[in-house]
């Protein structure tokens, strides 16, 4: 099997000097998708929950909607490929969309499309402060990152403690993970925020909304797209989160703004 990290050499050159060091880095690494036995596509991604991104992934795509329609997953023997088997025939799409992602994603979903989800009203509300509070959480659940540095983490909240967390070179491929552990482990909070070190793109609203979070955090910026995806969605959409600031980008009706 593939680990999620490893080990590298390096010289560092620092006041007129040069030094050695060793340490670990973050692998990114091909697997191949293969649904009801047909390649579908492959992922560069760092290989940790590749079950869960597997599922997740065709859930965010709208190929399944339960977990109850997979038969088997299973990644094989060398760590390259994820076998999923659902219990019904399903229609490769024809054509795959290369999304913004880091390490190239890809998408059949017509981000703009009207929306077949919504949310509306001003619940859940939350004080200014707790916004900081979750991103905090989420710096918490950087396990991987705290080894290697350089790769991505999103979290799922219930708005009071991390309920998942998943970890990824690409940002795109994380919040998969997320929804794949959400099927794997039957885990569907009633509330349901997720916070992300990744920007957030017009695929990663997407996702977010496939999730049905009406708040979506991010440590960094959105794009023009997914804002006002936001908008037309009735997500909450939270850039440059800190402890102490944070910028709302659309629906600001859940965080008491105090205006």
């Amino acid at each position: 099997m593939i680990t999620p990290q490893k080990a590298i050499h390096y010289e560092r050159f620092e006041f007129n000097k040069w030094k050695p060091f060793d340490a670990e880095t973050i692998v990114e690494t091909p697997v191949s998708l293969t649904v009801n036995g047909e390649v579908w596509l492959t992922f560069m991604c760092t290989p940790i929950d590749l079950e869960a991104m597997a599922v997740g992934f065709l859930y965010n795509e709208g190929v399944i909607e339960q977990m109850n329609e997979v038969e088997d997953v299973r990644v094989c023997e060398h760590g390259d490929n994820v076998d999923v088997w659902l219990n019904r025939s399903v229609e490769q799409p024809k054509s795959w969309r290369r999304t913004s992602g880091c390490t190239g994603g890809v998408t059949a979903v017509d981000l703009l499309a009207k929306p077949n989800v919504s949310f509306n009203g001003d619940r859940p509300k939350f004080q200014p402060e707790a916004i900081g509070g979750l991103v905090d959480k989420l710096f918490e659940s950087q396990e991987l990152y705290r080894e290697t540095g350089g790769v991505h983490t999103s979290a799922l909240s219930d708005g009071e403690k991390v309920l998942l967390s998943a970890e990824d070179i690409g940002r795109h491929n994380t919040l998969d993970k997320i929804s794949g552990l959400c099927l794997t482990k039957n885990i569907w909070p009633e509330t349901r925020i997720l916070i992300t070190t990744g920007r957030i793109s017009s695929e990663m609203l997407q996702k977010a909304a496939r999730l049905q979070a009406p708040i979506l955090i991010s440590r960094t910026s959105p794009s023009s797209l997914s804002i006002e995806m936001a908008e037309r969605y009735g997500i909450t959409l939270i850039g440059y989160a800190r402890r102490q600031r944070f910028n709302v980008y659309a629906n600001p009706q859940r965080v008491n703004l105090g205006k």
